[in-house]
């Protein structure tokens, strides 16, 4: 498969102007186009992108995580991608990871690929490892399989399943609501081992007002109140 021209990076971005630029670089060695969600950053993060080779997408205030991911996935599916890698723009998800996840799309019929962090669970934050196990271990109960890492927001999306799916989150919880939405239409599910990057970058992620935003998610999927597929 000619994966430049299936496959698209798209990068959802607030305040990400001192790392942006490396990451669209990066991501150019492996994949030819690149979209940044400028998802209304009060710093440089759109000019630095499409300085890097970017196309740029601004959102005038922030919509959160969900809302800039499904622009950029709507954009990549209209400009004919069937396929778009998603990763952070803060450095935290290694571009040079990104063979691995085009690797398994190739050998198997997985239409969602996540990335694990789990092989080095020490390096991560204390924190973010309590709650990375917690959601994982809910969710693959949920499923009956095994998610080891259901957080990682470095993914493989095949656009075509992406678009009979319907999802309602707009923040963080995004990701858990993509890969159940997944597993429950029926499409393969893989992960790739990632490496783990964590520098001194704070989090975008508030603890009290996300984790009730999961919380309530969670509760309307497990009570079976969430949309149906297209």
């Amino acid at each position: 498969m000619d994966w430049s021209a299936q496959c698209a990076v798209v990068i959802p971005c607030l305040d990400e102007a001192r790392t942006i630029a490396s990451v669209v670089e990066q991501c150019r060695r492996h994949l030819a186009t690149v979209i940044v969600i400028d998802d209304g950053s009060a710093d440089d993060t759109g000019r630095q992108a499409s300085r890097a080779g970017a196309r740029v997408i601004r959102h005038d205030r922030p919509l959160g995580k969900g809302a800039a991911l499904d622009a950029g996935w709507a954009t990549a599916r209209r400009a004919g991608f069937s396929w778009a890698l998603t990763l952070d723009g803060d450095g935290q998800h290694s571009p040079e990871d990104i063979p691995l996840f085009l690797s398994m799309a190739s050998m198997s019929d997985a239409k969602l690929v996540i990335g694990n962090r789990m092989g080095q669970p020490a390096r991560m934050p204390s924190l973010r490892r309590f709650v990375n196990r917690w959601v994982s271990r809910t969710l693959s109960m949920a499923a009956g399989r095994e998610f080891p890492d259901a957080l990682c927001g470095f993914r493989l999306v095949h656009l075509p399943s992406w678009s009979k799916v319907l999802l309602t989150t707009k923040n963080f919880e995004v990701e858990s609501e993509l890969l159940m939405a997944f597993h429950d239409a029926g499409h393969a599910v893989e992960f790739v081992p990632v490496r783990l990057i964590y520098r001194k970058e704070r989090s975008k992620i508030h603890p009290l007002r996300d984790t009730r935003r999961w919380f309530r998610w969670f509760r309307s999927y497990r009570d079976g109140k969430r949309p149906s597929s297209q």
